[in-house]
């Protein structure tokens, strides 16, 4: 606590707060300072909350170093102000103690497919304004990504199980193990008296390498390993292909259950790599290594096989990736990961036709209006694989459309 108000005695108060404004959701980040150096926690876990549900969450997963302590001005000569350290604490502590208050009921029934960061949001503020809400989650428990997808060393569950008490004090009904699509189809809801439909159910189907060897019994796909790796036995020295945030949370997942060595390997470099700058340190700090500019070839039960890659300048400037010819070498591995980012599923948009995709994605307006009457929808399932926040921000825009929609039925 000490530390965390040493932290807070540093904010400058900027007139024009480039950390909030380099904040995807506005979060007021000097008001929320002050209040905590006021004491008055309370009040800046309300003023956090109220604009970002899932705050306790983003404060910890958030690409911070492009966004609040990245725009820091204290972070041009010394370190910034650790803002994402003070909003956690601040929003663990609200969550713990809050009792949310909800509208009346206004007999308006919504149906959210998925409890991922977007349909948690969703519910919550659609909850608070009186609506019905039933979550309809595929899986045992609530939480998407946030359960199924970030490791638990990195994201405590308990975070979670907080909100879905809250959803829970909301009235909202979570209906566990709930497949929507080939059975319970769109329509059937609509059919049973929900008058708006909210989809959020992310991108769960692996993209592949499409090269040889990628079924065999030593290779996995990243987003389903990540779902549950403790039951994995992945032997002493593991391959993780990519060089994402998933990619990251695989390879540290593979150290933290055992495995001895743990190479991430990538056709490009260090500074071409997704991930973001703090989970590569913390990948290097567990020990993980880097094996660049190598572009698999083959999965063999072996290892895999990889040809080197480098950058070449063109004639008109651009740079361009090539191969190097008779380059191919075997990078021996008990076991392989991929992690080469992921699309949506296709159980719901097979049974409703009316439901227009691009790229394996559904098409929304910019209000999250699908193509089919009172659907709506957002998060990765839209946008492809994004960050948290994005989730949350987009959810904020499409309940407040469902509201909009509801009030003219």
């Amino acid at each position: 606590m000490e530390h965390l108000q040493n932290e807070a005695a540093r904010c400058l108060q900027c007139k024009n707060p480039k950390c909030q404004n380099n904040c995807p959701i506005s979060t007021s980040i000097p008001e929320v300072i002050r209040l905590f150096q006021e004491d008055k926690i309370h009040e800046a876990g309300k003023l956090l909350f109220d604009n970002n549900p899932l705050s306790a969450i983003t404060a910890i997963v958030c690409p911070h170093e492009d966004q609040c302590k990245g725009n820091c001005i204290r972070g041009i000569k010394g370190e910034p102000i650790s803002f994402p350290e003070i909003e956690r604490y601040i929003s663990e502590k609200y969550l713990e103690e809050l009792t949310i208050e909800k509208a009346e009921d206004n007999h308006r029934n919504i149906a959210v497919v998925g409890s991922g960061p977007a349909g948690i949001t969703a519910a919550i503020l659609l909850a608070q304004k009186g609506y019905r809400v039933t979550i309809f989650e595929l899986r045992d428990k609530i939480g998407g990504v946030l359960t199924y997808g970030i490791p638990k060393f990195r994201l405590p569950r308990s975070i979670v199980k907080h909100l879905e008490a809250k959803l829970v004090q909301l009235g909202v009904r979570i209906k566990p193990n709930t497949f929507v699509g080939p059975v319970i189809t769109l329509d059937k809801l609509l059919n049973d008296g929900y008058d708006a439909i909210f989809i959020g159910t992310g991108v769960w189907s692996p993209k592949t390498l499409n090269i040889k060897g990628e079924t065999l019994g030593h290779s996995f796909y990243a987003i389903d390993y990540l779902k549950n790796p403790s039951v994995y036995q992945l032997g002493k020295r593991v391959c993780v292909i990519g060089a994402g945030n998933v990619a990251m949370d695989a390879a540290r997942s593979a150290k933290y259950y055992g495995a001895s060595e743990v190479t991430i390997t990538y056709r490009r470099g260090f500074e071409d790599m997704t991930a973001t700058k703090v989970e590569i340190h913390e990948a290097k700090e567990e020990g993980v290594q880097f094996n660049l500019y190598k572009s698999p070839v083959e999965i063999t039960d072996e290892g895999v096989i990889f040809i080197s890659t480098r950058k070449v300048v063109r004639e008109d400037g651009s740079v361009a990736l090539e191969t190097v010819p008779n380059s191919e070498e075997l990078f021996p591995c008990d076991n392989v990961i991929i992690a080469v980012s992921q699309t949506a599923q296709r159980h719901i948009v097979t049974t409703s036709p009316d439901l227009e995709t691009k790229y394996g994605l559904l098409v929304t307006d910019e209000y999250g209006h699908t193509t089919k009457q009172g659907v709506f929808a957002c998060g990765d399932v839209v946008s492809g694989a994004k960050t948290v926040i994005d989730a949350v921000v987009a959810a904020k825009t499409v309940a407040q459309s469902i509201a909009e929609y509801c009030k003219n039925l």
